[in-house]
Parts: structure tokens; C-alpha cells; sequence
């Protein structure tokens, strides 16, 4: 009789500090487990697995500092910009995670740990330092590197573009240690939907389209990126994605401005690819998941509000490319939307132009960095 192979565990860690981390981790472990039927994948958002009550109050005053105060934020980003943890941080990781972390990893034995946030990194780095001899690599997910992400006990580093790489070898990482993948998207925002089914599925009509998102939290911009959005409702379909934000759905439900058959509200949905492929136009945060998202899409994007450092670099990265537009003022909003309107064939075109950039920048899900670790 046939034996059955044993399946090769990888556990994946990442943490709820924005969602675009966890995307991540779920995207490349949907990718490994089509690719590989032999593949066991375990995401696990660190924190809040291990300690379920401390973990929701600090996101709390991480959201809440993002927030409100998005320059302080931007300050301490810059800061500690070159450098890895501060010993004192690094000590708290180590009495909040250490011996809980490396319980589990003992408990499930994965052949591979995959971290898409530098907390776990940091976590695992200092197990293998004391010992531990399973393969780590760690994906940032976003267009720049901050020194936090920096471990040599890293063995692979999966990154967005070959400027991430050579911020890495400016921080000591050997090339070898560094590929260039781009940031894991979900194997379905690479097929192709009948745009017909999706409008009926989300009760669109097929005028123009553009969707407003605000990321898993569903920061949308202040009132003067929408005052400026809704003016064009009665010519202009509009879909705001509010994630998890509960509050922001009720709020602008009970908005009068809101309550247009041209516009909807949706709360966190898993099929974002499906309602890009039927929008014309992104208007978002510039998180790195979801511009990596925009840009499977082709989709034309503009920008609001980057949270000062990593959002920053990814609004540089994408207009230098080509692929969106800072949001300078409401004359850009009018541009597009008049655009739009008038000229739709110019924003379709604007779409098949960045299909055709896109193929110059790497496409892979990352699975085979993954592969190439596990032997």
C-alpha cells in the first residue's frame, strides 16, 4: 500500500497593527496551498493569539495615534528609522512573547516560519538566535524598510521592489538573503470576473464607478474629500469600503448625502478583487497591501491622507511608476471625476496602460521562496 506523505507544516505569523499584515499572511498561505497540495499553512496573529485581553487595548492607542495624531506617529517612524528595536522593546517582546511563541512552534513543528510584521520577526530572530534551527523569512509589506524589519537571522526576506532590496543591503543584509517578489496578494485579485454577475451580485448599476477605501479600519478622509466625491453622485457611482469601522457605516447611513441610489456602503467584505474589477477609479489610504491590490487590478488609483513614513514612500513608489496621483488639492478629485463623466474612454485607456507597466515589475505570490526554504 501507497504511503501518504506527511504534510510539510508553515506557520505564519503577523499582527493586527492595520490589516494589510494579515492580508498578507493569508494571501501567500492561499497561494502555498494551491500551489502545493502537500502544504499546511497556520496563520496566526501573534498578539492577540497569545494575549487575547493586553492586545486589542494596544492596537486601540495604535489606531487612535494614527488617528489623531499622524505627525507624532510620523516623527517617532523617522526617528528610529535606521535602527532595529530599542533594547527595552525588545525586552518586552521577549517577556510578553518568547516563551509563549516558542511553546507553539514546539506544539505545531512547522518545517518554515513565514513573519509579515516586524514584531514577530524580532520574536523568532531572537529564538533562533537561542537556538531554534527552523528557516524564517519575513515579507515586508510595504515600498520601504524600516530599521525594525532588519534581523540577520532572517534566511529569506521577501520584498515590493528592488529599492526595499537595496535598503536592506545598506542595513547589512547580504543579496542573497533578499527577493524581490513583490507584496502577496490573494490568488483572486489575478482572475477575471464577469463584471455583469459582480453588478448584479452587489446591486451596481454600470455607469462609471469609483471606490473609496479606507483600509481594514476604514479611515476615510475628512469631510472635504467627501463633500467634493458626493457633489458628482447624481453622474458617478460611488462604493465606500469602511472595513471594520461599524461606527463610520452607521454614521454615514444616517447621513442624508449618503442615501443616493449611486452610492454604497460595505463593511469588510472578502471580495474587494471582484468590486475593483467593476470600478473604474481607487480613491484610498495608501496602505502597501491595498495599492498591491489596485495595482493586480490595473486599477488607476489616487491618494488621501498617508500616515506619515511608510505610507509616504508608498505614494512615491506608485506615482513614480506611474500607477496613481497624490490628492493635492480638490482640482485633482475634479480632474479624474470629470474625467470620468466625460471622457470614460481616457480612463479606460489610463487602465490598459498600467497593465502594460505593471508586467515590467515582479508578479509572483512569493509561494516560491517558500518552497525553495522547505527543501
Amino acid at each position: 500500500m501507497e504511503q501518504v506523505s506527511r504534510k510539510r507544516r508553515v506557520l505564519i505569523l503577523s499582527e493586527g497593527f492595520g490589516a494589510g499584515h494579515t492580508q498578507a499572511a493569508y494571501a501567500l498561505a492561499s497561494s502555498l496551498e494551491q500551489r502545493c497540495s502537500t502544504i499546511e499553512t497556520r496563520v496566526v496573529e501573534l498578539g492577540s493569539f497569545l494575549h487575547p485581553t493586553l492586545a486589542p487595548w494596544i492596537l486601540g492607542a495604535y489606531k487612535k495615534t494614527i488617528a489623531v495624531q499622524p505627525k507624532l506617529y510620523g516623527r517617532l517612524y523617522r526617528a528610529q528609522y535606521q535602527k532595529s528595536l530599542n533594547p527595552l522593546t525588545q525586552l518586552a517582546l521577549h517577556r510578553i512573547f518568547y516563551a509563549q511563541t516558542a511553546a507553539m512552534i514546539r506544539h505545531w513543528a512547522p518545517q518554515a516560519i513565514v513573519c509579515t510584521h516586524p514584531f514577530p520577526s524580532v520574536v523568532v530572530s531572537r529564538l533562533k538566535r537561542a537556538g531554534l534551527h527552523i528557516p524564517l523569512c519575513t515579507v515586508i509589506t510595504d515600498y520601504d524598510v524600516h530599521g525594525t524589519w532588519v534581523s540577520r537571522e532572517v534566511n529569506k526576506y521577501m520584498v515590493s521592489s528592488e529599492d526595499v532590496k537595496h535598503k536592506l543591503i545598506v542595513h547589512g543584509i547580504a543579496a542573497a538573503h533578499v527577493e524581490i517578489t513583490g507584496i502577496p496578494v490573494h490568488p483572486s485579485f489575478r482572475e477575471v470576473h464577469d463584471r455583469t454577475l459582480i453588478r448584479q451580485q452587489f446591486h451596481l448599476s454600470s455607469r462609471p464607478t469609483v471606490m473609496v477605501m479606507g483600509g481594514g479600519w476604514g479611515l476615510i478622509g475628512g469631510d472635504s474629500l467627501s463633500e467634493h466625491l458626493l457633489t458628482w453622485r447624481d453622474r458617478i457611482q460611488f462604493i465606500f469600503c469602511l472595513g471594520h469601522n461599524h461606527k463610520a457605516i452607521s454614521k454615514l447611513a444616517a447621513d442624508p448625502r449618503y442615501q443616493h441610489p449611486h452610492i454604497h456602503l460595505l463593511g469588510f467584505t472578502q471580495e474587494i478583487g471582484k468590486l475593483m474589477e467593476v470600478s473604474d477609479l481607487l480613491v484610498t489610504k495608501p496602505g502597501g497591501m491595498t495599492c498591491s491590490e489596485g495595482l493586480a487590478k490595473s486599477i488607476p488609483m489616487l491618494f488621501y491622507d498617508p500616515i506619515p513614513g511608510q505610507e509616504e514612500e508608498n505614494v512615491h513608489y506608485f506615482t513614480r511608476h506611474g500607477f496613481g496621483e497624490s490628492i493635492q488639492s480638490a482640482d485633482t478629485i475634479s480632474h479624474w471625476l470629470s474625467m470620468l463623466a466625460s471622457r470614460y474612454a481616457d480612463v479606460q485607456a489610463k487602465r490598459v496602460s498600467n497593465q502594460h507597466r505593471k508586467s515590467h515589475l515582479p508578479a509572483g505570490d512569493g509561494s516560491e521562496v517558500i518552497l525553495q526554504l522547505l527543501g
